[in-house]
Order: C-alpha cells, then sequence, then structure tokens
C-alpha cells in the first residue's frame, strides 16, 4: 500500500515497523515522474535532470520544529505544503521555472507513519500543482522532533536569470500580490493558541481571518508570475522573494547593485483585511508589510520603458524607483511626504508597533 494512500483513521504504525527503506519505497510509489527533465528519480544514489540548453537553478531552505512552526496551530499536511513553497520560491526569486525538489527529513519516533503519511500528502499536492518532481533526499532519526531540508532545483534560459545585483538608476521597483497578511495570520494562530492553553474548550470564530490563516498556513509561490512576465514581455532587472519583509529585501537589492531604493507608503498594496486586522492588534499595517516576511511574494525591479507592459495588471504594483549610485533607502510617508530611512529587522525579528 502507498504511503499516500487512504488509510483507517484509528490505525497508527510505527515506522519501526517498515524501516527506513521501506518508507522510501512507500514515498518513492506516491511520487511518479512527470517532467521529461527528470532521467531518474528517487531509488538510485542520485537523481538526474537534464535541461538541455536551459541553465539550472539550486536552491535548498531548513524548516525546524519550534523555530520555523509550531503544532499548535500548524497542521502537518499544511507543514508539507508549505515546505515545497518555501523550497521553490528561490527557484522563482531567480526568475526561473522549478521542476524538481528534494527533501532530507530528521524525524522522531513519536511519529507514526499516518502522520509522515499526512506530510507527503501536502507535498503531493503541491507537486502537482506547480508540476513538480520529487526526486529523493534522505531520511534519519531526530532527537529534536521534525526537521526537514527542502531542496529546490529549476532552469532558465541564460538571459532570463535575474540576480539580486542587477538593478539600474530610475528602474521601478514592482511587488506581486499584497503584503502582510502572513504576519498577521501568525499574531491571529498565536493569540488563539495562548487562549486554548488556558480554555482547553475555546472554539475560535477564525473566519473573518480566513485569507490572513491561509496566507500563514498555505502560502503560494508566484510561479504564475515568472510566466506573466515572459508573457509581457518583460525581463527583470533584479529580484528577490520576500520572506523576511519587504524592508529587509529592499536593503538586500539596494546593497547587492549599490544603488538607492525608495517606495512610496501610500503604493504598497494591503488587502483589507490586514488593514482591519492590524487595527485590532494595534500594530500599524504598514509595518506588517515592511517587516512581517513569509509572503513569497516577488520583489522586483524593470526598465521605466516596460511599464506600459504592466501598469494595468492587477496582480503587479509599481511602488517606487532606484535612486542614485550610493544613496540610502527611503520610505515616503503618505500625507506628510516625510522621508523615512528603511530599517532591516533582520532574521527572525518581530516588527515594531510604532
Amino acid at each position: 500500500m502507498s504511503i499516500l494512500e487512504d488509510q483507517k483513521p484509528n490505525s497508527k504504525t510505527s515506522l519501526a515497523e517498515i524501516g527506513e527503506f521501506g518508507l522510501i519505497e512507500q514515498i518513492k510509489e506516491g511520487f511518479p515522474i512527470q517532467l521529461d527533465s527528470t532521467l531518474r528519480g528517487i531509488g538510485d544514489d542520485a537523481a538526474i535532470v537534464d535541461y538541455g540548453n536551459e541553465k539550472t537553478v539550486i536552491s535548498t531552505d531548513l524548516l525546524i520544529e519550534g523555530v520555523h512552526f509550531s503544532w499548535s496551530y500548524m497542521p502537518i499536511r499544511h507543514l508539507g505544503y508549505k515546505a515545497v513553497v518555501t523550497a521553490i520560491s528561490d527557484i522563482c526569486a531567480m526568475n526561473a521555472v522549478p521542476k524538481q525538489i528534494m527533501v532530507s527529513m530528521g524525524i522522531s519516533n513519536r511519529f507514526t507513519l499516518e502522520a509522515v503519511d499526512e506530510l507527503y500528502n501536502g507535498m503531493k499536492y503541491a507537486c502537482e500543482k506547480y508540476n513538480l518532481d520529487l526526486i529523493g533526499g534522505d531520511t534519519s532519526s531526530s532527537v529534536q522532533g521534525l526537521v526537514l531540508n527542502m531542496t529546490a532545483i529549476g532552469s532558465a534560459k541564460e538571459d532570463q536569470l535575474a540576480y539580486r545585483s542587477g538593478a539600474q538608476e530610475n528602474d521601478l521597483i514592482v511587488v506581486s500580490g499584497d503584503l502582510g497578511a502572513a504576519f498577521l495570520g501568525l499574531q491571529v494562530l498565536e493569540r488563539e493558541a495562548q487562549v486554548t492553553k488556558v480554555n482547553p474548550n475555546n472554539q475560535p470564530d477564525l473566519d473573518p481571518y480566513a485569507y490572513l490563516i491561509e496566507r500563514q498556513l498555505k502560502p503560494e509561490a508566484r510561479v504564475d508570475i515568472i510566466q506573466l512576465l515572459k508573457d509581457l514581455g518583460v525581463q527583470p532587472t533584479s529580484m528577490i522573494d520576500i520572506s523576511d519583509g519587504l524592508s529587509a529585501e529592499l536593503i538586500h537589492l539596494s546593497k547587492e547593485s549599490g544603488f538607492g531604493f525608495t517606495i512610496y507608503e501610500e503604493k504598497i498594496p494591503l488587502d483589507p483585511t490586514v488593514i482591519r486586522t492590524a487595527e485590532e492588534f494595534q500594530i500599524n499595517p504598514i509595518t506588517c508589510a515592511l517587516s512581517g516576511g513569509e509572503e513569497f511574494e516577488l520583489l522586483f525591479t524593470i526598465n521605466q520603458g516596460d511599464f506600459e507592459k504592466i501598469k494595468a495588471n492587477p496582480n503587479l504594483t509599481v511602488i517606487g524607483h532606484v535612486t542614485n549610485k550610493g544613496a540610502e533607502n527611503y520610505l515616503i510617508t503618505t500625507g506628510s511626504e516625510q522621508m523615512v530611512p528603511l530599517r532591516s529587522q533582520g532574521w527572525g525579528a518581530t516588527p515594531e508597533t510604532e
């Protein structure tokens, strides 16, 4: 029976019963090869892929229980899905298309086969949605709960790749989607988890926060934006994905290119739910966008001549422009039009509320 097939709700199978090789074999059965570029997947000493005249792009991400996710609000199937999205978003950030993933897992003996089944079901759903092949990885025991290491592999033609360093003076700064929702989704989930600790019978009404919670637990990689830019005939001059907050990512692009970046508060795209919930938590919604992170939206720069190609597209918003060589990075506030220096709060930081 495949690990991805439905099993009896009350059945609990110890991983020791099937062993490491049995587990690998069952995972292999659930992930048949879909792409012509995958020559060899799970089951050999290494995977083999062939992209012909395209360049190979590889990235890796680590997810650790208690650091990157909490079981108090993260369903294990959602974790599998999010793990894939987290990995392939870095491929998209190079203006490349993700093709394959590899999964290495450290797992303790408190997990059952059925729990692993749910984890890989989430990954399988993501692979089907984004047309990916899972082609291998590694498994190990763990004394720290669950640890996932995700490797994503993709490709692009050399002249289509976008690096962090390519921005030029007077380029336009563009962002996909809207920002701040993932951070606020986390705030809602953590608040309800604390309430449930005090009152285990708590039945929270999460419907008003559905969009925010989905952005936190089931984010999407913007593979569609890569295809959209191709269809529009737009080549980004630089690109990055927003995993650590808009401010931090802008500073990365500025540092790598050597140019200053200026953005406008009024241009930053915010969903109405973000504005309403930020007020509830007494947080400036712009702060959520600047410092929240885990958006997996794409931030990129384009030549001004490409503005006409993107200006009417609802998926893309111009939020500012690239300034002079060696200049600082600023946010121009709404109304007062003050120039506020952009600051990166760094990895793992929580947005300030001022």
